[in-house]
């Protein structure tokens, strides 16, 4: 029996869950739920327990990217690097995390986003173990290229899978904790690079994934991933268990199982179809804002944040630095509150506003800088105004542009094209990442205010684009979301 003759015919969905107490009647109905890798348990698991256990992956994501900023000093001096070899060094993991995004959406469609959330973890201990253990070049730029591999498969799953599993009324706010654990990642590297040694941060590095696989033992398949494999009794299981075993769960059954229906009566997409609004809408919204994202210039702000502050006349650039990221992981948390209460919309276009208007005070400030004395009063001055700017620039961008791309990329693109659509989705940002990334030095040695002027002209159009284009998913399922493209 197919998924749409069981929604057509109104059957009660509910049957095998007319019990309390346990999943199954005890004595003849004692069985696995999910294969072997779900484990029975008395009580109903709770959305926001399985959105805290694959946070850690996050969590993986942002200790990956603050490592090499507190470690470069103590890394080039015991192994006796140069800049460029340290650079290449911190780049890498850019690198691997492209292929990582490539491998992304394929490997979460065939194994689940379970088992990807797996495969991206070992790689990831691997990866600090050879950084940790590294006497030269060679077991530094692998373990780095391994960690960006995981990082770039962990970057795409983790924001569908909370999407996936959330109740449409807090959607935005769960979503949002994958940005937030990625600036908790952030700091925590940067704070523990203050007292740890590399090879000793780098061991710190292995826990999040450590307990990340275990942890992934204890929580459920994303149902509507089960459903679209087929899996009509693991599926139904998955959704009674993440909305409790007291909910009423038919309509959402039924909404899944029509959605998944109307989408796998041809699973090839043909090139010429892609220009049907119903793909090409929801594609160019998800990764044009992915790309905008990246842009915007904020991983070449946060990477050479120490190097913008003294260029700012900050004396204690490395604590300003560990201060930003304090601020950030403050900004991102305002901003998963807000999320399902403001609306992603309003969020993206203050965001990229006020975006705008910072790095506009800090490219402004630079060119004044230049053309005044040293020695002047107003020198200072306008230092403080680059690094207010600069702060602005970080919080502004954590309120919106930071978690919501994610979250729009995992609600809008078509079920039966996610896994191709969202690795490219994801590609394009770390593409763009390492290009921005790359460039900002010389770009920085270039002209501080030209530089902020680029990034603020990305951050206008983007405001545009949000304006005309990305539309308000609050509130929505993601079947009404996905019908409201045809």
């Amino acid at each position: 029996m197919s998924f749409k003759d069981d929604a057509e015919e109104g059957r009660d969905l509910r049957k095998p869950f007319l019990h309390t107490g346990s999943w199954y009647r005890m004595g003849s109905r004692q069985s696995s739920l999910m294969g072997s890798s779900q484990v029975i348990r008395e009580s109903s698991i709770s959305v926001l327990a399985c959105v805290l256990i694959v946070a850690l992956g996050p969590i993986q994501f942002g200790f990956t990217a603050g490592y090499s900023s507190p470690t470069q000093d103590a890394i080039t001096k015991d192994l006796g690097l140069s800049v460029s070899e340290f650079s290449l060094f911190a780049s890498l993991s850019n690198v691997g995390a492209m292929f990582g995004a490539i491998a992304s959406g394929q490997i979460a469609e065939y194994i689940g986003r379970k088992g990807s959330l797996m495969i991206a973890a070992i790689p990831n201990v691997i990866g600090w173990l050879a950084i940790s253990f590294a006497k030269d070049t060679s077991f530094l730029y692998l373990g780095r290229l391994l960690e960006g591999f995981g990082v770039g498969i962990i970057s795409y799953t983790v924001p569908v899978y909370i999407a996936e599993i959330s109740p449409q009324n807090l959607r935005g706010s769960l979503g949002s904790v994958n940005q937030l654990s990625v600036t908790i990642g952030i700091m925590l590297a940067y704070l523990l690079g203050i007292f740890a040694q590399w090879r000793i941060l780098a061991v710190i590095g292995i826990l999040p994934c450590t307990i990340l696989i275990p942890g992934l033992f204890f929580i459920p398949e994303s149902p509507r991933w089960l459903a679209k494999m087929g899996m009509t009794e693991d599926f139904e299981a998955s959704l009674q268990v993440l909305r409790g075993f007291d909910t009423d769960i038919s309509f959402e059954v039924n909404e899944i199982k029509r959605s998944v229906a109307s989408t796998s009566r041809r699973t090839t997409i043909r090139f010429a179809e892609l220009k049907q609004r119903r793909y090409w809408f929801p594609l160019m919204v998800g990764i044009g804002l992915l790309l905008l994202q990246q842009l915007s210039g904020i991983n070449g702000v946060l990477f050479y944040s120490t190097t913008i502050f003294e260029s700012a006349g900050v004396e204690s650039s490395s604590v300003a630095t560990f201060g930003l990221g304090a601020v950030q992981v403050a900004a991102t948390a305002v901003a998963t509150w807000l999320m399902d209460k403001a609306g992603r919309r309003l969020l993206l276009i203050i965001s990229s506003s006020g975006m705008t208007v910072s790095l506009l005070i800090v490219a402004a400030a630079f060119f004044w800088k230049e053309s005044i004395s040293s020695d002047s009063s107003l020198y200072g001055i306008l230092g403080i105004l680059s690094v207010v700017g600069v702060v602005g620039m970080v919080v502004a961008f954590s309120l919106g542009m930071g978690p919501i791309p994610w979250i729009i990329m995992s609600e809008i693109l078509p079920i039966n094209i996610k896994g191709l659509a969202g690795s490219v989705a994801t590609l394009g940002n770390w593409l763009v990442s390492w290009i921005i990334t790359m460039t900002a030095n010389y770009l920085l040695d270039w002209s501080d205010g030209g530089t902020f002027t680029i990034y603020m002209l990305v951050s206008a159009f983007t405001v545009a684009f949000v304006t005309l284009w990305v539309p308000e998913t609050k509130g929505r399922t993601l079947e009404e979301i996905q019908f409201s493209f045809r």
